[in-house]
């Protein structure tokens, strides 16, 4: 289901936008399907030992978990909904931290957070999984809104250092660099162990996790690409499958009701959050 045109839509960098896209974007759908696109995400080796061999403490899930999911959604928000110069405010402040995360010297996997290349990944996770989620909560785009959208989302990664080229030319283009990337992604012992840990929520409070581990396992291997459950030893059958399709669309269907305000919550909150922060002289990060 798609919903009708808002009459104003927010920047886009080139050109006239073709989309208000506000509304491809559920609140809920971040909260639901974030653990399992981080995996998506790390799954490719250099992406995946950056992150956890990253000497930025300030930004490890495992030991300020509040302060990640601030930081992560508010790339969201900057990289979908916020201007030029939210953009680039956000950009700098990213840098500062990405400048520690390379490889050193002997390290078993090369990585630079700055690479480009590792930028597209990220940035085509991030796609594939809000398009994905967004069509498991109301059906399938037309084909003008997905090329519309497929477009506008070349922003989640030329926020950063990804250059607007490096994005394939077309959906098509784009769901060929999808799967050899996604076949060639692998899982080795030590981030799987750190997968384990983050589906398992390990960096809550045991009352956190003992309510709320089980759901979240269930969404994050639901969610998954069948490649990446494989990589991670997990099972998932036909009836579970039916089962988060009915969440999926009942969410969806509700969210439907919702004014846009309350409907994108938190993530414009997260933008306003960053705007204030930038005007107070606060870090971003």
């Amino acid at each position: 289901m798609t919903r009708p045109m808002a009459a104003q839509p927010y920047y886009e960098p080139a050109g006239e936008p073709e989309i208000d896209i506000r509304q491809f974007i559920d609140g809920a759908a971040g909260l639901l399907g974030g653990a399992a696109n981080v995996i998506m995400q790390l799954a490719h080796p250099p992406v995946g030992y950056g992150v956890v061999e990253s000497p930025v403490e300030s930004g490890n899930v495992m030991v300020h978990p509040i302060k990640r999911l601030r930081t992560t959604i508010t790339y969201l928000a900057v990289a979908l909904l916020g201007t030029d110069a939210d953009r680039a405010a956000y950009r700098a402040a990213v840098d500062t931290s990405h400048r520690q995360v390379r490889s050193r010297p002997g390290n078993p996997v090369k990585y630079n957070a700055f690479d480009p290349k590792l930028q597209l990944w990220v940035a085509a996770c991030l796609y594939w999984g809000a398009r994905d989620l967004y069509e498991r909560m109301h059906g399938p785009m037309s084909a003008a809104d997905a090329d519309a959208f497929y477009r506008y989302s070349a922003r989640l990664g030329s926020t950063l250092q990804m250059r607007e080229e490096m994005w394939p030319a077309n959906r098509g283009a784009f769901e060929q660099y999808w799967n050899e990337n996604l076949a060639a992604t692998t899982i080795d012992p030590r981030v799987r162990a750190y997968f384990e840990d983050l589906i398992d929520l390990k960096m809550m409070p045991l009352p956190v996790r003992s309510a709320f581990g089980g759901i979240h396992r269930f969404f994050v291997t639901g969610l998954l690409p069948q490649h990446l459950r494989d990589e991670m030893g997990m099972t998932w059958s036909p009836r579970q499958d039916r089962l988060l399709a009915r969440i999926m669309r009942t969410v969806g269907t509700a969210e439907e009701l919702l004014p846009t305000p309350v409907r994108i919550f938190p993530i414009n909150v997260y933008l306003l959050d960053m705007r204030l922060r930038r005007r107070l002289g606060l870090p971003l990060v």
